[in-house]
């Protein structure tokens, strides 16, 4: 098992996860983290430190594997990201909506630890 990130994340992202992870397996978009399935141990830590439940073990990912597909996919070309950074100033606008993949996703990667 691996933990993915999901819908909820995109025009969200607070990152409160990404200081907890001790491996270091988030990566930045521009508007959405993803986790790196092969870096993952399980831990789960990052899971309660999300604010909108972003984060799931991947037993509840979609049943053809969407969120596991995409944080494999994009994990592979996004920058790693290890510090907290303040979250998108209109997030609250966002964060009880749904369906947002498929209304804002972007592919362009974040800024990572720069």
């Amino acid at each position: 098992m691996t933990y993915i990130v999901k819908d909820e994340c995109v025009k969200c992202k607070f990152m409160d996860c990404v200081e907890v992870c001790p491996v270091d397996c988030f990566y930045e978009g521009e508007n959405m983290l993803v986790i790196h399935p092969d870096e993952c141990i399980d831990c789960g830590v990052c899971e309660p430190e999300c604010p909108v439940d972003a984060i799931v073990p991947d037993t509840e990912d979609d049943p053809d594997g969407k969120w596991l597909e995409i944080n494999s996919k994009y994990a592979e070309l996004w920058p790693v990201i290890t510090v907290k950074k303040d979250p998108p100033a209109d997030r609250e606008k966002f964060e009880s909506e749904t369906g947002k993949f498929e209304k804002y996703f972007s592919e362009k990667p974040g800024t990572g630890d720069e």
